[in-house]
């Protein structure tokens, strides 16, 4: 089977778009949802926009290799400058709407960028001090009317910019034609969970690699329907996994893509638009498992008994084979598939496919949780490096081996160094880090990513990720422990919703931990108390139910990994609160910094004696 039908001819990403825009017209593309309901621009009336907007660029002065910063929610605009930025030949900027002024400045500063692009007035208020603030910025093209009495910048009107851009002569796809494959598309600053963020430069034809890769995916378990696929995204754009994933993929075999309203909104949306495949982070599937096992809790009864029968079964036949199921187990399954999987196939919109997991290590038990629901959900691995997908485990269920990543997607290259570091090779590498050489050469070394990740690779091929060197804490006795797998075995608990695991160069481990909403919400019901965790915490009641999940955690945990002490968190981490990345993962370094302290009290003295 010919994968590299269409990937191989395309140039750049632009060149991709229009292509397919001149082979579906006026079929919807990007799906945005208002008080009027969900509404849709088609590729024709993409394509419309994107021309005239590269060129409105291109008339302010933007030119080939600048680099322009673009601020917004997950919205069809947000595409649609993406693709104008590069049509223009200059490079896409994504940053995070959860950016402080502070972090705007890094960005706005470290990009040399000229111009900015920004969404709405809330985002504006982030953005505008912060260009205040740097001498390269002069022009601020706003998606919606900014109300700003102190203006020292040039202020655009986007739909002005792009009416104005209509009336140009000029042919953008002769612009397009000068790009070449290996140029940078975009610079995609890491989230990172420490330190200041880098510009991480991906080429054209890395984007363009992953979108093949992802494509085998899909082709290869027959589950790729071209042109009629419905994507659901969520994750933000700025974000080297959705960019990719959740927009070029979806673009390549001509899919409609919809905006979701916000993550506390997904499960309604997703009943809604029906989408047939999804990209997510474990924390999303973490949220899922627990709201739905908490919802058949509340139920009990026979609905329970059918429910815990089928994962029981679903564990079985996946950690034993179909073959050691007896004849009654193997009709009951069946019947199962009817009576349960169905209704939960039926919560995530009906039609969908296939969820792919990635942008951080996914729990084993999470995993066989939907696997035995009949869920297809296929743990991945990349990083912003590579573009970001290195790897990913077939889609077919059969061939899904949850405690790994899957085999790298074709054309990439991996292999181990000699202690053992995974190491990755191919055209989605990107381009080097922006301004930063030695960087550079330290990741970069003969064409090959070192990942920082230590892995092991089956005789299947299947990598699987075992410890992170910078994140790996060693304790006092020189034994080696991998924070997140401890985490995963604590946020599987029912009462803990986070956790943050602390001993570097000390005899044990000890845990910031945050209780999950279904548990207060029992205790505080049960006990009669204020829905407050301030008024609660400190109860010798509370400690003690949330120690003995502890201790149960405790029981599948060697004993170097067991926690023996622990804190409980004053609020949850968030992306707000600064103490989670944009893709859900802990900032290791600003949970310490608040909570160092007292965890260093659980070993009896304090940083400070």
């Amino acid at each position: 089977m010919n994968y590299s039908q269409n990937y191989d001819s395309w140039k750049t990403l632009p060149d991709m778009f229009f292509s397919k825009a001149d082979e579906l017209v006026d079929k919807p593309l990007f799906w945005g949802k208002s008080n009027d309901g969900w509404k849709s621009i088609t590729w024709s009336e993409s394509r419309s926009d994107i021309s005239a907007l590269a060129t409105g660029l291109i008339s302010i002065g933007v030119k080939p290799g600048d680099r322009v910063v673009l601020i917004s929610e997950n919205r069809p605009e947000w595409p649609i400058a993406d693709l104008a930025i590069m049509s223009a030949g200059a490079f896409t900027v994504p940053a995070y709407t959860t950016n402080t002024i502070d972090d705007n400045i890094h960005i706005l500063n470290d990009s040399g960028a000229e111009v900015v692009i920004v969404s709405s007035q809330k985002l504006a208020q982030n953005v505008i001090p912060a260009a205040n603030e740097v001498d390269n910025v002069k022009t601020i093209i706003s998606m919606e009317e900014l109300k700003e009495e102190k203006l020292t910048l040039d202020i655009i009107d986007w739909f002005d910019l792009i009416k104005s851009g209509s009336k140009l002569s000029n042919d953008i796809t002769n612009v397009v034609k000068n790009i070449s494959r290996s140029d940078t598309a975009c610079i995609i600053y890491t989230s990172g969970t420490g330190g200041k963020p880098k510009g991480v430069m991906l080429s054209h034809g890395a984007i363009l690699s992953n979108c093949f890769g992802a494509h085998h995916l899909f082709q290869e378990s027959n589950l790729l329907d071209l042109n009629a696929e419905i994507f659901l995204s969520f994750l933000p754009l700025s974000h080297s996994y959705e960019h990719t994933a959740g927009l070029y993929m979806p673009i390549s075999i001509g899919a409609e893509i919809y905006y979701a309203e916000s993550i506390d909104r997904l499960s309604a949306n997703m009943l809604e638009v029906h989408p047939t495949m999804m990209a997510a982070v474990p924390r999303l599937y973490e949220n899922m498992y627990q709201r739905i096992v908490s919802g058949v809790e509340r139920k009990g009864g026979l609905s329970a008994k059918l429910f815990n029968k089928t994962i029981a079964l679903g564990i079985k036949e996946y950690e034993q084979g179909s073959n050691k199921l007896n004849f009654y187990e193997k009709i009951q399954n069946q019947i199962l598939s009817k009576l349960v999987r169905a209704k939960v196939a039926a919560r995530f919109g009906g039609k969908l496919k296939a969820f792919i997991s990635g942008g951080a290590p996914l729990n084993y038990d999470i995993g066989i949780f939907f696997h035995s629901l009949g869920v297809r959900l296929a743990q991945g691995y990349g990083m912003t490096e590579t573009a970001p997908i290195v790897s990913c485990n077939p889609l077919d269920l059969n061939g899904i081996k949850i405690d790994t990543v899957g085999p790298p997607v074709p054309r990439v290259e991996v292999k181990l160094a000699p202690d053992n570091e995974l190491l990755v090779r191919g055209e989605l590498i990107m381009n080097g880090y922006w301004n930063l050489k030695e960087l550079t050469d330290e990741i970069l070394k003969d064409g090959w990513i070192h990942t920082g990740d230590i892995a092991e690779i089956d005789s299947d091929g299947y990598i699987k990720i075992t410890d992170r060197k910078k994140d790996i804490i060693v304790n006092s006795g020189g034994d080696n422990i991998s924070p997140q797998r401890v985490e995963n075995a604590l946020n599987f608990a029912s009462e803990i919703s986070q956790s943050m695991v602390y001993g570097d160069k000390r005899s044990h481990l000890v845990a910031v931990i945050y209780p999950s909403e279904e548990f207060l919400s029992t205790f505080k019901e049960n006990d009669n108390l204020e829905p407050n965790l301030e008024s609660i915490k400190n109860l010798d009641s509370f400690q003690q139910k949330l120690k003995k999940a502890v201790d149960k955690v405790n029981t599948n945990l060697s004993q170097i990994e067991q926690i023996r002490r622990f804190i409980i968190a004053n609020e949850s981490f968030t992306i707000d609160n600064g103490l989670m990345t944009p893709t859900l993962k802990p900032r290791r370094h600003q949970i310490t910094k608040i909570y160092g302290d007292r965890l260093d009290d659980l070993y009896g003295r304090s940083k400070k004696d």
